[in-house]
């Protein structure tokens, strides 16, 4: 399966002044995104797009801090009041799959309910970019969407997420 969205960009550290005035609040959220968004929403859902077993593509490989081969890729859909409000993609090496079990059945659980539950979570500064979607398998229109990235370590095991938020984000 081919990824929704390809997260190759230009990422740079997220503050006030790289981000929309009006998006900020979300993109620099650093508890959950999850939890943010059902505060605002009065329907919250989950719709889990794939999982699959892949190589960690060579532009991401940096994003870790020891070398990473396999991940499952993980892509969903948050929906807020009946609109795609964030779509994310997760990458999750073999390792800490093995390490964190739980990781390997989440079906429709959004990962960020899970990561918030552990007590040594860590968080890496957050970064932001403009990704272009052109095509998506929920309703969105084509364009440029702000998006945000960080690894979490969880006992000492890192998961790659990102998160893109879309205009259904912005009437919550």
């Amino acid at each position: 399966m081919t990824a929704v969205l390809s997260l190759d960009a230009s990422w740079q550290l997220a503050s006030t002044q790289t981000v929309p005035l009006a998006l900020a609040p979300w993109l620099l959220e650093a508890a959950s995104l999850t939890a943010r968004l059902k505060a605002h929403s009065t329907d919250f859902r989950l719709q889990l797009l794939g999982e699959s077993a892949i190589t960690l593509p060579t532009f991401l490989q940096p994003c870790f801090q020891q070398p990473i081969s396999t991940c499952m890729r993980r892509e969903v859909v948050m929906w807020c009041n009946q609109q795609p409000a964030v779509y994310a993609q997760s990458w999750i090496p073999n390792q800490s799959i093995q390490q964190l079990k739980q990781l390997a059945i989440l079906g429709e659980q959004p990962l960020g309910e899970l990561l918030f539950q552990f007590p040594d979570v860590v968080r890496s500064p957050i970064e932001v970019a403009q990704l272009p979607l052109k095509t998506a398998p929920f309703p969105v229109v084509a364009g440029n969407y702000w998006a945000r990235r960080s690894v979490f370590t969880v006992a000492g095991q890192p998961i790659l997420v990102a998160e893109v938020f879309l205009p259904g984000v912005i009437s919550i």
